[in-house]
C-alpha cells in the first residue's frame, strides 16, 4: 500500500536562495523600467486644456471646413466634398 502523503525534501538551500533572488532581481528590473517610462511620462511637454481648447476654437474659425455650417454657412453642394453624389441613394449597398 503506497503511502497517503509524501514526505518532500527541503532541496538543495543554495538553488533555493539563487531562485529567491532571481525573482527578487527580475522584480527589481521590472519596477525600474516602470519608473523610467513614468519618468518619460512625466517628462513629455504638457498644453493646458484651455490653451488647447482656445487653439481648436481658433483653427476652425481660421480654416473653411464645410463641417462647421454654423461659421461657415451652409454651400452648394457641388462645392461640398462629403455631399453624396446623384447615383449614390444612401451609405449602403445590398447585393
Amino acid at each position: 500500500m503506497a503511502p497517503a502523503y509524501e514526505i518532500r525534501a527541503g532541496g538543495d538551500p543554495v538553488q533555493i536562495k539563487n531562485k529567491k533572488q532571481s525573482m527578487a532581481d527580475l522584480k527589481l528590473r521590472r519596477l525600474t523600467e516602470l519608473n523610467l517610462r513614468l519618468r518619460e511620462d512625466l517628462d513629455r511637454p504638457r498644453v493646458k486644456l484651455s490653451e488647447a481648447a482656445m487653439g481648436l476654437v481658433n483653427y476652425t474659425n481660421s480654416t473653411k471646413d464645410f463641417m462647421v455650417p454654423q461659421i461657415w454657412g451652409n454651400i452648394d453642394r457641388r462645392d461640398d466634398p462629403y455631399s453624396q453624389t446623384g447615383d449614390n441613394r444612401g451609405c449602403c449597398v445590398v447585393m
